[in-house]
């Protein structure tokens, strides 16, 4: 079926693209495992236009599909059902600067680093740091509430919003939060549009605050023998120190970047598992806490930076790992729990695989400080990729109950999406799912924003 394109006639030709060559490109995220199928991708570059593209969608009977840097992981940018996808890439510009309320405001298709270097220029931070600010919108990063490396210090997105404009899925312009710090006037439907994957509403403009960068920033990398001493080091240290964040990886993942870089990691000696921590301000107190737990065998070995470079470097093998895992295809999950129960959560897996899935690999890497871990395990090399995925399947709804037994959460940053969504009950009882799809149809009624994703049985 054709899809009439006549009420589009508000675009010009570059903002509306047909050829499938084309289209699937926009119709897909970092995921992989779906085939994509959108019939059309449009290139909006102002609210109003947004707007009109939804309009149309409503008379039109279309479907739509967000799509920013489409660096996601769980299929929240995929058009699979001949969609029409809405672009953000045309909607980059930075709209205003002001000092005095320490504010940015952009548009939704702004690149998360170009945000990064303009506050930098400024004088100022924009803390929401993670491997993809290269290419991830800001858009993107509030419709998932996107965390990163540095949430132990300053929070998620959701904590550095103070505007957005949204078009509805019944094509009403709303101008939510007015970047106000303050602003309590009954139930806050700004917050309820982050995180909610452009269910909701399509985000077109987001205003943001800053903060001032610290005038002191180490990054200390220490080897550990096991996972239970990661709280203990992260206790000792936060006790003294202002803690930026707080990572941890095993070490499978070292020859895996070596590989894939051809660097040499800095540390020599033999570990489980390795911790990486930046520590803001004066480092002194640190490498007091440093030396004490060296002497004490709580660390086997550890290096500070102690230039810009190093430290670049350090973190580099953190910050690489979902790149080196890339080629090898690996199952994905992105889930948290307490803090507190991260190494009750890691001798599980590690035991489950070792004993259900013999001659898999698993990778344990994320941040300890906020208890988000990221779970990938690779096949063995004789295995096809398709029987593998089976596999996944029988694997996910044992791991999901394993995280609700322990009180944690399915999704921790990369969202809901097509991939977690039949399994939203893991985390959400049912009471809550129905208040979530009564929400989702008083902004979207017809269902056209992002079907398929976030809420089972819509």
């Amino acid at each position: 079926m054709v899809m009439d394109i006549s009420g589009l006639n508000f675009l010009n030709k570059d903002q509306i693209l047909k050829e499938k060559n084309e289209t699937d490109f926009y119709a897909k995220d970092w995921t992989g495992h779906y085939k994509p199928d959108a019939k059309l991708v449009l290139f909006p570059r102002t609210s109003i236009e947004v707007q009109k593209i939804v309009l149309w969608a409503l008379e039109s009977k279309v479907s739509l599909v967000p799509s920013g840097g489409r660096t996601g992981l769980s299929a929240g940018a995929l058009a699979q059902s001949g969609e029409c996808i809405v672009s953000f890439e045309k909607m980059n510009q930075i709209l205003d600067w002001n000092e005095a309320d320490m504010s940015l405001k952009v548009q939704a298709g702004v690149i998360t680093e170009t945000v990064q270097k303009e506050v930098q220029k400024k004088g100022y931070l924009f803390p929401v740091d993670f491997g993809a600010v290269g290419s991830s919108h800001i858009g993107g990063n509030v419709a998932t509430n996107a965390g990163g490396i540095n949430v132990l210090k300053y929070g998620m997105t959701r904590n550095w919003v103070t505007h957005l404009t949204v078009v509805t899925g019944e094509g009403k312009v709303l101008n939510l939060g007015r970047q106000l710090i303050k602003n309590n006037v009954g139930f806050d439907l700004m917050n309820l549009f982050i995180a909610s994957e452009g269910t909701l509403g399509l985000i077109t403009e987001v205003g943001l605050r800053v903060t001032q960068k610290p005038k002191e920033q180490t990054a200390f990398l220490v080897l550990i023998q096991d996972v239970s001493q990661a709280i203990e080091v992260l206790s000792a240290f936060r006790k003294s120190c202002d803690l930026a964040a707080f990572e941890i990886f095993s070490q499978q993942t070292i020859p895996l970047l070596s590989k894939h870089s051809g660097r040499k990691f800095p540390l020599q000696a033999q570990s489980e598992y390795a911790l990486i921590f930046d520590v803001l301000g004066d480092s002194s107190e640190a490498l007091d806490v440093f030396s004490d737990l060296l002497e004490s065998e709580k660390l086997v070995d550890g290096v500070l930076s102690e230039s810009a470079e190093q430290y670049e470097q350090m973190w580099f093998w953190r910050e690489q790992i979902t790149e080196s895992l890339s080629e090898l295809k690996p199952y994905k999950s992105d889930i948290s729990v307490r803090p507190s129960k991260i190494p009750e959560f890691f001798s599980w897996v590690e035991s489950f695989i070792k004993i259900e899935y013999a001659g898999f690999n698993v990778f344990l890497f994320g941040h300890v400080g906020d208890g988000n871990i990221h779970v990938n395990i690779t096949k063995p090399e004789s295995m096809k990729h398709e029987d593998f995925l089976l596999e996944c399947q029988r694997l996910t709804p044992v791991l999901f109950q394993k995280i609700q037994d322990m009180g944690g959460s399915i999704s921790a940053e990369h969202g809901v999406g097509l991939i977690k969504r039949d399994f939203l009950h893991y985390s959400l009882s049912e009471v809550e799912i129905d208040y979530l799809r009564s929400i989702k149809n008083v902004f979207d009624p017809q269902g056209i924003l992002n079907p398929g994703k976030l809420l089972p049985n819509l």
